[in-house]
């Protein structure tokens, strides 16, 4: 007698399930509406433009992602590279840079490519966060003030002593700044003092909520968020000759790989970070790579931000209890809806505020806890998340990037090429044996030139290279014109140079030849 399937509680089962998505796409979207707001005010760009981002993110990317669970839209990590472009090439070539990157994007995942992107290191990644993080909360902070921030890092650090005092001495936008400061404080308090029965409610919007609150019933006179009656008037469609500014001006093809580079490092990192929180679908990271590609090129073509998966608002979805990818839509979904119907609701809020809170994002971002945790790998992970950090203060986030990723390429080589050198008597007066352990390189000459240099003249030398993995040709040289001139000293130098060469990348090959002839 075969069992009867109980359909019943398969019922039951997917209802609840459904209902946990529903629950969890309303905290998804409690959270995302002041941050789209805030990411794209911080890039530069009208409210509208990180909105329109936050929608696509959810209705169209989050029902093809290969990871259901990862919350795309727009992210402070690339609201610095988009006001730098903005600030550089004007508003124009937003969206054919967008438009490229996702299109880069989209060929690097049909390609298989997504995996590529995750071998960047991981102190690279969290230093060009950190560097973002500093560089945001350097602009945020003159935004506080109702001013506009400066172009580069290092003047809005020096220009802040100047905005403080003047807010203090005449009043310069000192209650903008209090409301800034007030919102900061109330998300701090809000994550230590909420309520359990609360634990789900963001203190992100408990803090935009309560400021706009005070902003209206005190009539203070400060900047609001300005938004468009119709969505649609916000969009700012790409015309075929605005598309031909790429071809014009060839910066713009190094920003749209900069930013196809950046969103998807940050996305699929954030998507392997996500896959750690739940025990759910694992992310199929190329799948993932075409889904933000397909949603960069749509936010290209309509004028708005780049997206990536972003790991604060995935966080939330996860830890709200979401199920499946239904959670991101409806957040999506929720987006649309609300900047359809209450525009004049969004258009109250405060811009202090939303600087307030991306000057705590960007604290979250810098999280002096992971130089700790990179620390525990080595200190050499430390320098390069700094060397990282500080670049992209100093210069700009490609530069630092590009910095960040030699620098540890080089760290890596050093490693790799570490040589072991041990000069010790022999066992006569005028014998010694110099001992050659690991890889020998040209980056190991000064060490072994200096050795050479020191040996007494009519000294019989002997190489002892049982151990010595690889050999270089620079070494080779240098040890056979050492040999070479060593008789004029009256010294000689002792080695099997067949076995030495074969140690070399030739000799490798030799090697393998022979065996596979064999």
């Amino acid at each position: 007698m075969s069992a009867v399937p109980n359909t019943a509680a398969g019922s039951t089962a997917r209802s609840s399930n459904v209902f946990a998505d529903f629950l969890a796409s309303i905290v998804v979207f409690l959270v995302a509406v002041p941050l789209c707001m805030g990411i794209a005010i911080a890039s530069g760009v009208p409210a509208a433009a990180g909105l329109i981002t936050g929608i696509i993110g959810g209705l169209l990317v989050g029902a093809i992602a290969g990871s259901p669970l990862l919350v795309s839209g727009p992210a402070a990590g690339l609201a610095v590279l988009v006001f730098e472009l903005v600030q550089t090439h004007g508003i124009v070539a937003l969206g054919p840079v967008v438009l490229l990157a996702g299109l880069i994007q989209v060929v690097a995942g049909v390609t298989g490519l997504g995996m590529w992107f995750r071998m960047v290191s991981p102190a690279v990644v969290n230093g060009m966060l950190a560097g973002i993080g500093v560089l945001i909360i350097a602009s945020q902070f003159h935004v506080m003030f109702d001013a506009k921030p400066l172009p580069t890092g290092f003047q809005n650090f020096f220009a802040a002593p100047k905005l403080i005092f003047n807010s203090i001495t005449n009043g310069a936008g000192a209650q903008a700044a209090l409301l800034g400061l007030a919102t900061i404080a109330m998300i701090l308090a809000w994550d230590k003092l909420r309520p359990k029965q609360l634990k789900l409610f963001p203190g992100v919007l408990f803090a935009i909520v309560a400021a706009t609150a005070i902003a209206e019933l005190m009539q203070l006179p400060i900047n609001r968020v300005e938004l468009p009656d119709n969505l649609v008037a916000g969009i700012d469609w790409v015309l075929p000759k605005d598309a031909m500014l790429l071809f014009s001006k060839p910066t713009l093809l190094v920003s749209a790989f900069a930013f196809a580079f950046i969103a998807s490092a940050e996305t699929l990192l954030s998507a392997a970070a996500v896959d750690r929180m739940h025990n759910g679908p694992r992310t199929k990271f190329s799948r993932e790579l075409a889904a933000q590609g397909i949603g960069n090129t749509l936010c290209g073509l309509m004028g708005a931000l780049p997206m990536t998966g972003v790991i604060v608002r995935s966080a939330a979805n996860v830890q709200a209890g979401a199920t499946s990818r239904l959670s991101t839509i409806l957040h999506g979904t929720w987006i649309l809806a609300f900047v359809l119907l209450l525009p004049w609701l969004l258009r109250m809020a405060p811009v202090a505020a939303l600087a307030g809170i991306l000057v705590y994002t960007g604290f979250k971002m810098v999280k002096p806890s992971q130089v700790r945790e990179l620390a525990e790998f080595g200190r050499g992970n430390v320098a390069v998340f700094a060397v990282t950090a500080l670049v992209i203060v100093a210069t700009d986030l490609l530069m630092g990037v590009m910095v960040g990723i030699g620098f540890a390429l080089l760290r890596l080589a050093l490693r790799s090429a570490r040589l072991h050198l041990n000069l010790k008597a022999g066992d006569q007066p005028n014998q010694k044996t110099l001992r050659m352990v690991g890889f020998a390189t040209f980056l190991n000459i000064p060490w072994i030139v200096k050795i050479l240099d020191d040996i007494e003249p009519g000294t019989e030398l002997t190489l002892d290279i049982d151990r010595l993995r690889h050999v270089d040709y620079a070494v080779l040289v240098l040890l056979q014109d050492w040999a070479r001139m060593a008789p004029v000293n009256g010294s000689a130098l002792l080695v099997d140079w067949e076995q030495l060469k074969s140690r070399s990348e030739g000799g490798d090959e030799r090697r393998e030849l022979v065996q596979v002839t064999a």
